[in-house]
Parts: C-alpha cells; structure tokens; sequence
C-alpha cells in the first residue's frame, strides 16, 4: 500500500511540475517546451485602417504597430501608424486602440507602410503612470522635399485620447535632409529610442539618430544635443537602431550607435570603424553584471572604452545582421548572445559569454530574413526561446512549433523594404511570468498574441511596459 501511494505521489509530482514549469524531458534528453496558444486575435478597427493598392493586393491593412499601456489601467494598448508616400519616411497617420480591438483615437489620414520600422514610440515620458505617444509627424501644409524635414514637427500625444500634449519643430530636427547621408542608406532609420540621459528614477528622455546625427530630447521636447559623427564610407553600416545604457556607472545613459559611444551628455567617447555590416548592437549586462557592448559585426563584445572582449571576427560573423542577448542556456553561466551570422539567411549561432560558439543552426527562412527575438516563453527562471517569422524555436535549434491560426502573409513579396512579414514584439501581457509573443504583419488587420499552453488567467497581473515594448528591436 505504501509503495501504491509512493508511486502516486511520484506521478502526481511530476504533473504538478510539468504543469507549474511547463517543461520535462523529451526522448532526446532536451527540455520540453510549452505550446503555443492563440491568445488573442486583435482585429484593428475599420477606421484606423487604409486599402492597399492594387500591386499590393487591394486588400485592408493597418501598417506598423507598437505597444503600451496607454489608458493606464494595466492592459496592453496599441499604436498603429503609416507615412506620406510608398517608401516614405514622414508618418502622417497614427491610431491607437485597445488590446480588445477598441478604437481608442486617431488622427491624420491615409499613409502608406513606412519603409522601415519608424519613428513612433509608446512610453510614460511624463512619469505620470500612464503612457504617452511619441512621435515625428508631416504638417502637410508646409511645403518640402521628399528627403526633407522642413514641415516635421515632434509631437507628444496623450495615450488616452490622442490630444497633443507637447508640440516642438526645433531647427536641430527640420533642417535635417536625408541628402546628409549620401549614398549610405540608412538614413531612413529615425527610430525614437527612450532612454535615462539625465538620471531620472525612470526614462525621461529620448533619441533619435538621422542619418550620422543623433539628436537628445528631454521630456518637454527640449533639445538636450546634438551629435554628429564622421561620416563612414558607403560600404560601413552602422547600427540601424541605436542602443543606450548605463556603460559608465554615472546612473545616466550612454548611446551606442556601433562605430561610435556617446556620453549623455553628447560627447563623444570614442568612434571608429568597428566591423563592415554594423546593423545590430545592444547595451547589456554581460560578464558578473558588468554592462556591455554587444555588436553584431563580427561578433563582438566591447567595453566602455572601445576594447573587444570577445571578438569572433570576420571569418566567422562574415555579415552579422542581428544580435539578440538573453540568457538561452540554464547550463551556463551570465547571457549569451544568439547572431544572425551570415547577412539575411535563415543561419544563426548561439555564442556563449566567454565567447565559445556553442553551436550553428538554421532557421525558417522569413521574407527578408530578419525578424528574430528572445522571448521568455516560460518565464524570467528559464531558458529564453526564439521567435522568428511564424516560429518558436528552442536554442537548440529545435522547432516546437509554428504559431497556430497564424493566416498566410498577404502584401507585397518583392524584394524591398515594404514587404510583407511577420514580427514580433516580445512583452508579459497576461500576468503569469512568462512572456508572450505579439505577431503582426504590417500589410494585414491583425494583431496576434501567443502565450504558452496552460493559459493561466488566474495568476493575471497588470501589464507593466518595459524596454522590450518602448525599444522593441524591430528589424527589416
């Protein structure tokens, strides 16, 4: 009779501890990973949407997205936008609804999906517990070029109604013309990057980088500086998305821009040519909590002075298109960093944090190859998953599954910067430690939220935004 109940309890244990961990062991030794389940299906309100033309299929589409908290009630909220012209750089429309697919607000009309993810960003800049959008947006009744920012103005919108809190067109941001950037073409990447320049409690500030300038904003659209680095040559990239951090220990943020550091104050630290095809970089704590550079390009790990601590070179990071840092291993010790190694191609590489190359797998392809991210899928204790196009993978290099009820991409599918695609947005939306994966394509109506099987909605708690919503790494 003991051993009967002794047997019982060891089942029920382990059932118990599937269940709370969402992972046991599979035949083949590796953890087993929780399933994916539709949440959510977000439909975007009929009036937040515009038609696509007629080469792009017709059909409805709403065009980029981000998330916040914007009625400061504890639930994930939506912004959806688009800019003047195919291939365009100027947002002209913003909209913003509820994670439910209520229509909260919107103004400006029209737009077409921006080139690349652009600048428009959700965050409690004001500190007031209730988010605010921050944006660049066209007043179409100045006259400029295409490439210019003479008719842009920044704008601060309240989350809740869209009313325009703070307005400012300082001549550092409308003088600006994208014939700054010659023939390097990363001059359509204004990304709004929110970061702690002055030492606030909380994030209070932000940048934007235009072409080889970064410009710093405070919370009342101040201009705090102005930078410029040198120029790099036509075959350098620097990174698309601006990283900042700590790096110093002063409590304030520097900006990591790949070839060059930038004080928070906007001096430079030091700037030189780091590795060709700089496209992704990233500010975190890396070896015993120290914070760290991590660069794509060739696969670096630097410190505050420029110095390489971990270099894997251009032998084996010949284009290192994204570099995503989480800790993807239970079995060793700090982050590790997980590279797409070799330009757009489904290959990537998990590096270790004393610099090993643990191992190299590929990838479902995606349309233009990027879009890749760490999730947390079964919580801040375990091993971080990646989340690429329409599939969760282990770092392993095991597939566990491609997102149900996920409908086949409509949009373009040429070769450009516009086209269609799944990405992804990594954020804790239903309150039980685990992170869920937020899937949209630009050139559709939906909104897709996936969390791990068992939904858990008793241990629901509010959605609290953090920098892996206000500075998603959304890449093209």
């Amino acid at each position: 009779m003991k051993t009967r109940s002794r047997f019982l309890l060891s089942v029920w244990t382990g059932i118990v501890a599937v269940f709370l961990l969402g992972e046991g062991e599979s035949e083949t030794g590796e953890a087993t990973v929780a399933k994916p389940k539709l949440y959510r299906k977000v439909k975007i309100p009929r009036r937040l949407l515009q038609r696509a033309p007629a080469n792009a299929g017709g059909h409805l589409y709403g065009g980029d997205i981000r998330m916040g908290d914007l009625t400061g009630n504890g639930r994930a909220d939506f912004v959806v936008f688009r800019n003047t012209e195919p291939l365009g750089i100027k947002p002209c429309f913003v909209g913003a609804f509820s994670g439910k697919g209520k229509s909260l607000w919107h103004h400006g009309k029209g737009g077409s999906q921006p080139t690349r993810p652009g600048s428009v960003a959700i965050h409690d800049i004001d500190a007031d517990g209730r988010s605010e959008v921050i944006s660049l947006f066209v007043d179409r009744e100045r006259s400029a070029g295409r490439g210019s920012f003479a008719n842009i103005a920044l704008q601060v919108r309240n989350g809740l109604n869209g009313s325009i809190e703070k307005q400012a067109r300082p001549k550092a941001l409308t003088a600006w013309d994208t014939s700054e950037a010659g023939t390097h073409g990363n001059w359509a990447h204004q990304r709004i990057v929110i970061a702690n320049l002055r030492g606030r409690q909380q994030p209070q500030d932000f940048v934007i980088k235009l072409g080889y300038t970064y410009l710093a904003f405070d919370n009342e659209l101040n201009v705090l500086w102005s930078h410029r680095v040198p120029e790099h040559d036509r075959f350098e990239h620097c990174s698309y998305i601006p990283a900042v951090g700590d790096v110093d220990g002063d409590e304030a943020d520097e900006v990591y821009g790949g070839h060059v550091l930038i004080d928070d104050t906007g001096e430079r630290i030091w700037y030189q040519i780091m590795a060709h095809q700089m496209d992704s970089v990233a500010v975190r704590e890396w070896d015993e909590g120290k914070t760290r550079l991590i660069a794509s390009g060739w696969g670096q790990v630097l410190n505050s002075k420029g110095e390489p601590i971990i270099k894997l070179g251009k032998e084996l990071v010949p284009h290192g298109q994204e570099v995503r840092v989480a800790d993807f291993s239970s079995r060793l010790p700090g982050p590790e960093m997980m590279l797409r190694y070799n330009g757009h191609r489904p290959s990537v590489m998990l590096v270790s944090n004393d610099g090993r190359v643990i191992r190299k797998f590929d990838i479902n392809p995606t349309p233009n190859n990027t879009g890749l991210d760490a999730v947390y899928w079964e919580g801040s204790g375990r091993p971080a998953m990646l989340v690429n196009g329409s599939s969760l993978w282990t770092p392993k290099g095991r597939r566990v599954a491609t997102m149900p009820e996920l409908p086949d991409l409509v949009g373009p599918t040429d070769a450009n910067r516009t086209m269609a695609w799944y990405h992804v947005i990594p954020a804790n939306v239903c309150g039980d430690k685990r992170e869920e994966a937020i899937l949209f394509n630009p050139w559709d109506r939906y909104v897709f939220i996936y969390t791990p099987k068992p939904l858990r909605d008793h241990l629901f708690s509010d959605y609290t935004p953090g920098p892996r919503q206000y500075n998603v790494q959304l890449m093209d």
